[in-house]
């Protein structure tokens, strides 16, 4: 017989510490959430019978965080868990554990993450060690594969930081759409400016003060130029310290446990798929094959079209995340997109993100008992996607969930080439830029065969016209992967 797993706890912390010395390092905020999210299930003693602790891998220095969260909680004997990288991983992390409470194999299941990235940027501008103690050990088990994520012929020119590709992303939208740049300054403002709004009214959030759609296109002394055509605040805010927990039982555990069932939100359906690892392979920059097929199977797989969701948050690292999600699902860009305000405003901490998003949704579904709500996920490039339907009501049948990857391996890739020489199309781009001075210029290329290849660009005059005028689809030389116009 088959379980109902079931969402009976969340919380959310954040710390905005002046001193760095005085603040708490993640693990502690870990052990935190986790005590506050017993309190919010109403069970605090729930928590000494976990099976299995689950953390969300990030950039601090412990090897088995888990077990130091069971032992806190007074669960030594729980199963230890630790995800790869990637923001895709809070959600796929909550489909397996829904798939293994639904089979019988656990019946409360902890998942926690914490970053503090303000603390540690902090630190380093002081020049001062923070002292986190070390969590020696290897966890019993891990999520995910850790797989490569630049091929060679991206390697080779200093790129793979996400604020050189998704600009690249980006610009390639904008030239499929035929919009012009000024076009795409106006949409995407607006876009984050949404987002901003709801930040201002998310108790969690860390930027409430909403930002205009002119402030979020206009340079200033507080928006920087990044990477073409995004200033700072349309890039994800990992200078954050927050973290957050999430509790899940089987509804029998639950009455057991006497939790109210007003605190119960029940997963409904997952699915999971990757595009290919390396973007080099891609099709095109402006598309997802896994998240069309992956978040149109999870609403198929709930019983709903993309019309019928009473509320969504689609991951928001960057804004073309999403204004391709939105598409690829089905998605009117007009409304509300997120619960939380997104990752630069409610904050990006990291790979944790979506446990933040997942439990402003339980919150939103308590309020809301017949509403229906999705969740998105997103790791790497563009790369790694995962995807939940959550809800108060109970689900017609126990979880269920899809990989969705054997139907993407099928969809169309490209061939790439790391050395190429000769006349070739740009296909997409971007400029980094060193305070407001432009000082390189990142190039995506096709070759008559339609062959991708990537070269730089470091003309001065150059890099100002990539900013000013539409560069993809212009002729371009290539030679030693510079290119020349």
């Amino acid at each position: 017989m088959s379980e109902t797993p079931v969402l009976v706890g969340v919380a959310q912390i954040e710390q905005r510490i002046e001193d760095v010395r005085d603040g708490n390092e993640p693990l502690d905020m870990m052990i935190e959430a986790v005590r506050l999210a017993a309190q919010d299930a109403g069970c605090p003693g729930l928590l000494s019978e976990a099976n299995s602790v689950r953390v969300i891998r990030g950039s601090w220095p412990y090897s088995n965080p888990a077990k130091a969260v069971a032992e806190a909680i007074d669960s030594p004997g729980a199963q230890t868990v630790l995800t790869q990288f990637g923001g895709n991983f809070v959600q796929t992390t909550v489909n397996v554990s829904a798939l293994e409470i639904r089979d019988g194999l656990y019946d409360i299941i902890v998942i926690t993450g914490a970053e503090c990235g303000r603390s540690q940027a902090k630190a380093a501008r002081a020049d001062i060690e923070l002292g986190w103690r070390e969590v020696p050990g290897t966890p019993d088990r891990y999520i995910g594969e850790d797989v490569p994520a630049r091929h060679d012929a991206e390697r080779g020119l200093g790129m793979g930081r996400p604020i050189q590709i998704y600009p690249m992303f980006e610009n390639a939208l904008r030239h499929h759409r035929g919009d012009s740049i000024e076009q795409q300054m106006i949409r995407i403002s607006e876009l984050w400016a949404s987002f901003s709004a709801v930040a201002a009214e998310n108790p969690h959030a860390w930027i409430r003060d909403a930002v205009s759609a002119e402030e979020l296109r206009t340079i200033s002394a507080a928006n920087r130029p990044v990477s073409f055509p995004y200033p700072k605040l349309m890039n994800s805010n990992n200078n954050v310290d927050q973290g957050a927990a999430l509790i899940m039982c089987s509804a029998s555990k639950a009455r057991q446990l006497n939790i109210d069932e007003s605190r119960w939100v029940y997963p409904w359906t997952g699915t999971d798929a990757h595009d290919t690892y390396f973007v080099s392979n891609r099709e095109n920059l402006y598309s997802s094959p896994a998240i069309r097929l992956a978040g149109r199977k999870c609403l198929e797989l709930a019983g709903l079209a993309a019309d019928d969701l009473d509320f969504v948050d689609v991951y928001s690292c960057f804004p073309v995340a999403v204004q391709v999600a939105a598409e690829e699902i089905g998605l009117d860009l007009t409304r509300p997109l997120t619960i939380t305000g997104g990752l630069t405003f409610a904050g990006g901490p990291l790979n944790d993100y979506v446990m933040h998003s997942i439990a402003t949704a339980v919150e939103r579904a308590r309020a809301q008992p017949d509403a229906k709500g999705l969740i998105t996920a997103n790791g790497g490039y563009l790369t790694k996607h995962a995807f939940g339907v959550y809800a108060a009501e109970p689900p017609p049948v126990p979880f269920q969930h899809q990989d969705l990857q054997a139907q993407v391996d099928v969809t169309p890739t490209r061939e790439v080439v790391k050395e190429y020489a000769g006349d070739a199309t740009v296909e997409s781009y971007t400029v980094m830029f060193g305070g407001e001075t432009p000082t390189m210029g990142h190039l995506t290329c096709l070759t008559p065969d339609g062959v991708r290849t990537w070269a730089n660009c470091d003309d001065p005059d150059t890099l100002i016209a990539m900013t000013e005028e539409e560069f993809c689809g212009k002729p371009v030389r290539l030679t030693d992967r510079r290119a020349y116009f």
